[in-house]
């Protein structure tokens, strides 16, 4: 699933493209990827031009003029495809919402799965939608302190607490495995019970690995991609994720996996002891 640095990598891109392009018309192919009615969907955006492209949590943001956002979730395999140019269609293989640009420009958004969505908010349902979603961890404010507040008041297994997106916005499962495996933190400790040196560890790491993930255009392990096609980079620089059995990068014992929340988390037993 795209996490932080995949809709970071997605938005940038696609900021140097949208701004300042008129929405013509909109097609919705798969109406299951829209909130709401489909048809309500490409009325209210028709016309309208885009101001900039963001990003909040997981999410891409797509800014109109009049400060209507499209909050596109990406779900599991979603993509957002600029055609290579007027009048040339995107490279999309499963195209559900197509989004048609004055000067014969478009724009798909692709998703085989199906589970991504697309939902058109005002000022207002913005402003009330954003508010669930816990602190940017990248930003200025997302201090050390902050980060043992959360900490503290919560009993949940660190893991746990760190894929919850109204505690933290936008790490998922690969990017907290990585920043618990830096910290040197086990998956299922209780997340108050880390203390003040490892939740410094911790946010130190999970920004680390965060801007690293960022450069590196994502990770790549099935269908992620870029907006211009490329797949992300980062997966060559994963020290635990994914590598059960493999030796630790620090102290060669084999990286063990466990199984809870439903998820897969992956650690060193040596040097994340539980």
């Amino acid at each position: 699933m795209p996490e932080l640095p995949e809709a970071e990598t997605i938005a940038r891109a696609l900021a140097g493209i949208l701004p300042g392009r008129v929405i013509r018309s909109v097609t919705v192919l798969r109406e299951d990827v829209v909130a709401g009615s489909a048809p309500q969907f490409g009325a209210a955006l028709r016309g309208k031009r885009f101001s900039e492209v963001g990003r909040r949590g997981k999410n891409v943001v797509l800014v109109l003029e009049d400060a209507t956002r499209v909050v596109v979730n990406l779900g599991m395999t979603g993509r957002l495809v600029p055609g290579p140019g007027p009048g040339v269609p995107p490279a999309s293989t499963h195209p559900a919402v197509l989004f048609h640009l004055d000067g014969g420009a478009c724009v798909a958004y692709d998703d085989v799965r199906r589970f991504g969505r697309l939902r058109q908010l005002s000022r207002a349902e913005w402003t009330r939608w954003s508010r669930q979603l816990g602190p940017e961890p990248l930003s200025r404010s997302f201090t050390g302190r902050r980060m043992r507040g959360i900490l503290s008041g919560s009993r949940a297994p660190v893991r746990s607490l760190l894929l919850d997106q109204r505690r933290i916005a936008g790490t998922g499962n690969i990017y907290a495995v990585e920043a618990l495996w830096s910290a040197r933190i086990h998956p299922r400790a209780p997340s108050n019970q880390i203390g003040d040196a490892g939740a410094v560890r911790l946010h130190r790491a999970l920004r680390r690995v965060l801007r690293a993930a960022v450069g590196a255009g994502g990770t790549t392990l099935r269908n992620y991609r870029a907006p211009n096609g490329n797949e992300g980079l980062f997966q060559r620089r994963l020290h635990a994720y994914g590598r059960e059995g493999r030796p630790c990068h620090r102290c060669r014992t084999p990286i063990e996996r466990v199984v809870f929340g439903g998820r897969s988390a992956f650690f060193c037993p040596r040097c994340q002891p539980c």
